[in-house]
C-alpha cells in the first residue's frame, strides 16, 4: 500500500485572498479558486499543495509553520517584505540563522538560509 501526500490544509477568514498572496510568493499555480476553499501547488499535475478554507473560528495559534530555504535569503526576505509579508519575532533571537516572517492573517514561516552546498562551499577553505 502507498500513501501520497496530498496537500496540506491551511485555515484563512479569506481563503481566496490569501491563497492569492501564497500563490504569488511561492510563483505556484492556482487548481481550485471557489469561494470557500482556494487550492494552489507548485504546477496543476504536482503534488503537494496548498489547499486554504475557510476558518470556523478565529485563529487561536500557529498550528502550522512552513520553513522554506531559498538560494538567496536576503533577496528572498526582500521580496517577500516588498509583497506584503512582515517581520515577525517568535523568540528566535539575534543570532538565528533563518528569518521569521508572517503572511497577511499573521502566520509565521520562516527563510532559511541557503542550501546546504551552499553553506558548505562558502565555509570551506577553498570556498570564494
Amino acid at each position: 500500500m502507498a500513501l501520497e501526500w496530498e496537500q496540506t490544509i491551511v485555515e484563512a477568514r479569506d481563503p481566496a485572498a490569501l491563497g492569492r498572496w501564497w500563490a504569488q510568493a511561492l510563483g505556484w499555480v492556482v487548481v481550485d479558486d471557489s469561494p470557500e476553499e482556494y487550492e494552489i501547488r507548485p504546477a496543476a499535475d504536482r503534488m503537494p499543495g496548498l489547499l486554504f478554507v475557510r476558518a470556523a473560528e478565529p485563529k487561536r495559534a500557529n498550528p502550522l509553520h512552513l520553513d522554506f530555504r531559498p538560494d538567496d535569503q536576503a533577496a528572498e526576505v526582500a521580496r517577500l517584505l516588498e509583497h506584503g509579508a512582515r517581520r515577525a519575532d517568535i523568540g528566535q533571537g539575534e543570532d538565528a540563522t533563518w528569518v521569521v516572517l508572517a503572511d497577511p492573517e499573521d502566520n509565521e514561516f520562516c527563510v532559511l538560509s541557503s542550501h546546504p552546498h551552499q553553506r558548505s562551499a562558502l565555509s570551506s577553505p577553498s570556498g570564494p
